[in-house]
């Protein structure tokens, strides 16, 4: 069982740095430690039906949970970084329940107004970080299968925007849409100088 901290700590993670379309997307969960749940680990360690019944579960026993979104745009004008701890402090400041204090996934803290703690391999290390990454990346999957209703040339729902090959090739085939990266290096070389 991953660790729970004591008090009103909430777990924060994002999903989606590397992929080359669609928002970043972070969450924050303050677990109650009178209903816990089984199962929480790092969301790339589950399966998608396993991250999908654990997502219903965290948003029925949750004190409270947030997930925010930082936009294409956004991560093309202040960078992916800035852009994730953006949607992190998002997601903190939407939760209905003030935090005592956040953990983050990672090694840089969001400004926030609550005392924060960077945790590197936290969604394998605490519950609710492990919380927060299932929800950031079952809200990111579904709204990449959103985008791929609207721009089903790319095969958004084979890869969720990452840079395989079958997006590699799409690009090249299709061009960049109004949900890419402009600032990924392979979308900024199909657009040229």
């Amino acid at each position: 069982m991953l660790q729970q901290p004591e008090g009103l700590a909430c777990g924060v993670d994002e999903a989606g740095r590397g992929p080359l379309a669609g928002p970043v997307v972070a969450a924050a969960v303050i677990l109650d430690p009178a209903r816990p749940i089984e199962g929480l680990n790092d969301s790339k360690k589950l399966s998608a039906k396993r991250r999908e019944a654990l997502a219903v579960e965290i948003r029925s026993k949750a004190l409270a949970w947030a997930v925010a979104e930082a936009s294409v745009d956004e991560i093309d004008r202040i960078n992916i970084l800035q852009a994730s701890l953006l949607a992190m402090r998002r997601a903190v400041d939407a939760l209905a329940v003030e935090p005592s204090h956040a953990l983050i996934d990672g090694n840089r803290c969001p400004q926030l107004s609550c005392p924060a703690q960077a945790i590197i391999g936290g969604d394998g290390l605490v519950a609710s970080i492990a919380a927060a990454s299932i929800l950031a990346k079952t809200h990111r999957d579904a709204g990449m299968l959103e985008l791929h209703a609207l721009y089903p040339q790319y095969g958004f729902d084979r890869h969720m925007g990452y840079p395989t090959a079958v997006h590699l090739k799409a690009l090249a085939e299709h061009g960049v849409s109004p949900v890419h990266r402009r600032s990924y290096a392979p979308v900024a070389k199909l657009i040229g100088p």
